[in-house]
């Protein structure tokens, strides 16, 4: 069913948008599982695409004018613990993406409204759809006005922690050798996967994780590699 006048209306608002074409936001909230049931409904996996790419874009562009001396590194490093998972599912929890989201039985009934990959990517799905309705400039205010108070954190060292870019400096200290990172299992229903992920570096796996996501699992594998030492003995 489609998301009610009223419901849609006050959504908007929390937002802080009034879209042109309240059927891209409808898309943008729209998780496979529903379409999964309701074979005719578009889900958000491709909006979902374009808005990782334009919050990157525009991240990027925030913290490069905001700090103008730091170098690129420390720029990459900020950027992916504004963009990461758990930022990104706290501000879709605040603005009640979860709740206005249509998904299947299964997913409901699993706690998929409050599941942080379901939130960050329904987060990622209303910035793509807002791009396409209202272009960059629109996008741009969007993620300033619910994302800046995360990038003001971050630049303050009030932040998540982020394993893999933890993980990643310490061993690129030791070796310029690329880390991979590889689904090893996915077990589950659809509406329910657990994803393993592990961490490859030189040949060997040094790290595993497992979560809910496939970004949940890879920050644990990084974060056992951390526990290990492993740059330690490379």
């Amino acid at each position: 069913m489609l998301l009610a006048g009223k419901s849609l209306a006050h959504l908007q608002e929390r937002i802080g948008v009034d879209f042109r074409d309240p059927a891209l936001l409808e898309e943008a909230l729209t998780h496979s599982s529903y379409t999964f049931e309701n074979p005719e409904a578009k889900n958000n996996q491709r909006l979902e695409f374009l808005g990782d790419a334009v919050l990157e874009v525009l991240v990027s562009e925030a913290l490069f004018h905001r700090l103008p001396e730091a170098p690129e590194g420390e720029l990459t490093k900020l950027r992916a613990a504004v963009v990461c998972e758990p930022s990104l599912a706290r501000v879709a929890a605040d603005l009640g993406l979860g709740r206005a989201m249509r998904m299947g039985r299964g997913e409901e009934l699993s706690g998929g409204r409050r599941r942080p990959s379901v939130l960050a990517d329904a987060l990622e799905a209303v910035l793509g759809a807002l791009y396409l309705d209202q272009g960059l400039a629109a996008a741009r205010a969007f993620v300033a006005r619910h994302l800046g108070a995360i990038m003001e954190d971050v630049i303050a060292g009030r932040r998540e922690p982020d394993y893999k870019t933890e993980l990643q400096e310490k061993l690129q200290k030791m070796s310029p050798e690329p880390i991979k990172y590889v689904i090893l299992k996915e077990e589950g229903p659809d509406h329910a996967k657990t994803f393993t992920a592990g961490v490859i570096y030189r040949g060997m796996l040094v790290g595993q994780g497992v979560g809910r996501s496939k970004k949940e699992a890879e920050q644990q594998a990084a974060k056992e590699a951390l526990a290990r030492r492993v740059w330690r003995k490379s």
